[in-house]
């Protein structure tokens, strides 16, 4: 069922996605916000994606059958007691934030058999209506996490509403998802940041390290480009579960060490198997904080002009290059020249291009 009318409290970058992807699918339903900058709502109600808008939560979201939550952390305690009026089985009030402990901590009793938190798994490390997209949630994981006294009715009708904005709605239990984005999320990015500040703090004088930073290192780190206050914030929020996960991976990394140590041949070779094994076998299709990059590499012949006439034969196809560049350290990477295009379908087009030349293209 088609709601007629859905309210946003905020409308950043996941809020004006989310908003802006239901406008695009159901051009019928109501959008109303409440949102502080005056400049969003100028943008929201030029686009028009918002019909109605507010500095403050007024009586009008009380017809509202969704209200979206996509407020900063801090503000969602606030809002949530002024909702809780409204809410019902007419009414539905759920969140957008990563971290769901502490919002499912904050819900005023008679709140919780209407609300769902949701966790939509996509963005950008950019923020703010300005950089919302209405596909922002296609194909994305968009985690569901309902109270134990919520309706099942109640959690399906909205499962299917998410779903039919085109991402993969799953329903998981709050503190569960908490644990999960802790380990592929939360644990990542800090180990990340970890290295990177690492190697920034033993590195020469002369900034070799930094210099000569290699595929491997370049790819394990990519994430620690992520907002610090975003991050800064999720560490706040999910503290005990990151604290949890990072006492597993130092007793992990510890256990590493034995084997190092003790040059267990077999024990390491297993070790490196497990995880290549592992990791082959995942599914990379959900959007992250970052941006996808559509790569290649390609062997080329240094001379004179080689770039200039590669690049020809792409723009006299109509392929625009992102990005390209020389790779001075290969010891991770096939192809001397590494290039990034905007798009998927120019990606697999460049490819096939440049093998009819006769370029050796590695993906």
């Amino acid at each position: 069922m088609i709601p007629d009318k859905i309210g946003f409290v905020g409308l950043g970058l996941i809020g004006g996605s989310i908003a802006k992807t239901i406008h695009r699918i159901y051009p019928q339903i109501t959008l109303i916000a409440c949102e502080p900058n005056a400049d969003a709502m100028k943008h929201a109600m030029a686009d028009g994606v918002i019909s109605q808008g507010f500095s403050s939560i007024s009586e009008d979201f009380a017809k509202c059958r969704y209200i979206f939550l996509c407020a900063p952390v801090q503000k969602n305690a606030e809002f949530l007691a002024k909702l809780s009026d409204f809410a019902g089985k007419n009414c539905i009030i759920t969140d957008v934030g990563s971290v769901k402990n502490a919002i499912h901590e904050a819900l005023p009793h008679k709140l919780a058999p209407f609300f769902i938190g949701g966790h939509p798994m996509a963005g950008s490390e950019k923020s703010g209506y300005a950089h919302a997209t209405a596909y922002l949630l296609e194909n994305a994981y968009y985690i569901l996490t309902p109270t134990p006294d919520t309706d099942i009715g109640l959690v399906q009708g909205f499962q299917e509403f998410i779903s039919s904005l085109g991402a993969i709605a799953i329903v998981l239990d709050y503190e569960l998802h908490d644990f999960i984005t802790a380990a592929i999320s939360h644990l990542p990015h800090i180990l990340a940041s970890s290295l990177v500040n690492l190697v920034q703090d033993i590195d020469n004088d002369e900034r070799t390290m930094k210099t000569i930073a290699a595929g491997g290192f370049r790819d394990i780190t990519r994430i620690a480009s992520s907002s610090p206050i975003m991050w800064q914030q999720i560490c706040l929020t999910n503290k005990e579960q990151i604290l949890k996960l990072i006492d597993l991976f130092t007793d992990s990394l510890q256990a590493t060490r034995g084997l190092i140590c003790a040059s267990e041949s077999q024990e390491l070779f297993n070790f490196f198997q497990s995880a290549k094994d592992y990791r082959d076998s995942l599914t990379i299709t959900n959007s992250g904080p970052l941006p996808k990059v559509y790569e290649i590499y390609c062997d080329m012949v240094d001379e004179a002009g080689g770039i200039a006439a590669l690049a020809t034969i792409l723009s006299s196809h109509g392929i625009s290059i992102k990005n390209i560049g020389i790779i001075h350290n290969r010891e991770f990477l096939d192809g001397v020249l590494h290039m990034e295009f905007y798009e998927e379908d120019a990606r697999k087009e460049a490819v096939s291009l440049l093998r009819q030349y006769h370029y050796t293209v590695y993906e």
